[in-house]
């Protein structure tokens, strides 16, 4: 369990950060933050639950006045680093939403050494044209970490956290912060505007697609965030996000050879295939070259799951492509047996595809 995020909270981490707080705050009850945290759910608890039960528990070991207990954690943040130490912006969400002035200061503070992204989504829900125009502030903060957070805590569809319904239907208060976080130079913050308009993508692909034709061409920084930010819409094959991006809709290509190493295997293992790319044209093309797989699921339909390989400018030439796919079941993804389909997609197009069976 140790290599899982709920592992992380080994009896080892919580003395140590019992000792953080001590050096802080003298008087915590150590034990009784112990006997707290370990109580019958403890060991059913996941991450994000886990994360909830100590900021809890933190609540009844703390000084029962909220800003006095926000100050001894403010001052013991930059000793906790990690992802870990979630639970010190979440206490500020579970407890801050009626401390307004304390707990957006809090949240600068702590979101620099474990993201306060989830923790200000109360605080939008609560009062978002408020929270927003502190979010706009926030994305002319010097702090890179500061500025991710103005486009990390909006994003309509942030994994692990709530969707944000009110942006889902319309998105347009977002778009300040992302029209002024568009050439930051912090690759931690063009991330984060990349994946807030892959989001809004989802729901409202043509104003991502205005916004990509209005901004390409801006700088090398812009046209990154555009191009990730529509990562989606390129899988999908849409013919004017492939278009923007250098991408003929109809390559003058086929596959050939297109080859398994088994056509059945077991969950746990591991899928080989090769194809070979040939291109006709005299012309240079750009080629995006990628895999699916249409993935069985519990009840017997499948999903169909995007893979890139590369993507580059071909002359008129042939290239052996071979890659394996692992079965193995993760976090994220659980296998199923069944029948399942590998395809192989130039510039949106399925051009080759074989089936192979996945047994238990």
């Amino acid at each position: 369990m140790a290599d899982t995020f709920e592992g992380k909270y080994t009896t080892d981490f919580f003395h140590q950060f019992i000792n953080i707080v001590q050096a802080e705050y003298p008087a915590f009850d150590s034990h009784k933050f112990m006997n707290l945290i370990h109580d019958d759910d403890w060991e059913m608890k996941k991450f994000k639950q886990r994360i909830r039960h100590i900021s809890t528990s933190l609540r009844t070991t703390l000084p029962t006045s909220y800003c006095e207990a926000l100050s001894i954690l403010i001052k013991i943040a930059p000793t906790c680093k990690g992802v870990e130490y979630l639970f010190l912006p979440d206490f500020v969400e579970v407890y801050g939403l009626d401390d307004w002035q304390a707990s957006i200061h809090g949240l600068e503070v702590l979101t620099e050494f474990s993201s306060a992204e989830f923790a200000v989504r109360p605080f939008i829900l609560k009062d978002p044209q408020k929270m927003m125009d502190q979010m706009l502030k926030w994305a002319n903060h010097a702090n890179p970490h500061i500025r991710r957070l103005a486009s990390e805590g909006c994003r309509p569809r942030l994994p692990w956290a709530s969707a944000l319904g009110i942006y889902k239907l319309d998105p347009s208060p977002i778009l300040p912060i992302l029209n002024l976080l568009k050439q930051d130079p912090s690759v931690y913050v063009q991330k984060s505007v990349a994946n807030n308009l892959n989001d809004i993508a989802k729901d409202h692909p043509e104003l991502v697609k205005r916004l990509a034709r209005e901004w390409h061409g801006e700088s090398s920084i812009t046209d990154w965030i555009i191009k990730h930010g529509c990562r989606g819409l390129l899988r999908k094959g849409d013919a004017e996000v492939l278009f923007l991006f250098g991408f003929d809709n109809s390559p003058d290509v086929t596959i050939q050879e297109l080859a398994l190493g088994k056509v059945r295997l077991a969950i746990g293992q591991t899928l080989d295939f090769a194809f070979t790319i040939q291109t006709t044209s005299t012309a240079p093309q750009k080629l995006r070259i990628e895999y699916a797989i249409d993935f069985v699921k519990a009840n017997g339909a499948t999903s169909r799951k995007l893979f890139k390989i590369t993507e580059r400018t071909f002359e008129k030439e042939s290239h052996r492509y071979t890659r394996n796919h692992h079965f193995k079941d993760l976090t994220t993804r659980k296998h199923y047996p069944g029948q399942h389909k590998l395809a192989v997609i130039i510039n949106g197009k399925e051009l080759a595809t074989t089936e192979f069976c996945v047994e238990r």
